[in-house]
Parts: structure tokens; C-alpha cells; sequence
């Protein structure tokens, strides 16, 4: 069973940056290098969106049109860990985050439904 913990959330001012980190682990048959990694996140009241993708090389990414430019997502194949950097964050990026994985062959933008591990998230707050 894959598993998957974040961390690096936390409480940042309007125009900080945060880094979050998802360790991996787990892998019996597989390896982390076969698994598309995603970042997705949900807010109070709000459904689950994509924030950012990335192809089990690293080499293809994706990011949801609210982070663009300001986000970016990549992966250490040989730690088992994705990341997620966060510069100039907005009020509007309060939400938890969870990280998640689907073993791929075909690299494409998925939704979170596509999914099939999840982490149990970290909270980050953006405050004014």
C-alpha cells in the first residue's frame, strides 16, 4: 500500500512563500518513478481542485490556472518525496493541501477523481 504524508503547511502573510513536501512510501512492485504525483487542495465549502501535476520523470507538468506562475511542483525520484513551491501566496490559497498519486503510462491532466493514494493533507493559511 502506498502512502503518502505532507507537511511543510503553516500560516504565511499575503506575499509569502511556503514549501510543501510529500514523502512516499510503500512501493512492494512498483516505484515511485512509475507514479503521476499531483498537488490538490480544498477550501471550507468549496470542491477539491487541482493545483499541480507532474509526470513520473518529472518532465511534463500542470498547474490549475489560479497558481500559474506562481506555483511550482517537482519531484526527487530518488528520495520518494514530491514538493510543492508556493511564492506569492494569496489570501485566495488558504485551503488544505493533499498530495496524491496514480501509477501512469500516459501523462495527462487528471482530475483528482483519477487519483488513487492520497496523504491526510496540510493546512495552509494565508492571512493579510
Amino acid at each position: 500500500q502506498v502512502q503518502l504524508v505532507e507537511s511543510g503547511g503553516g500560516s504565511v502573510q499575503a506575499g509569502g512563500s511556503l514549501r510543501l513536501s510529500c514523502t512516499t512510501s510503500g512501493y512492494r512492485y512498483t516505484s515511485y518513478s512509475s507514479y503521476c504525483m499531483g498537488w490538490f487542495r480544498q477550501a471550507p465549502g468549496k470542491e477539491r481542485e487541482g493545483v499541480a501535476q507532474i509526470s513520473p520523470n518529472g518532465g511534463t507538468t500542470y498547474y490549475g490556472d489560479s497558481v500559474k506562475g506562481r506555483f511550482t511542483i517537482s519531484r526527487d525520484n530518488a528520495k520518494n518525496t514530491l514538493y510543492l513551491q508556493m511564492n506569492n501566496l494569496k489570501l485566495e490559497d488558504t485551503a488544505m493541501y493533499y498530495c496524491a498519486a496514480v501509477r501512469c503510462t500516459v501523462v495527462r491532466d487528471r482530475s483528482w477523481a483519477e487519483y488513487l493514494y492520497w496523504g491526510q493533507g496540510t493546512q495552509v493559511t494565508v492571512s493579510s
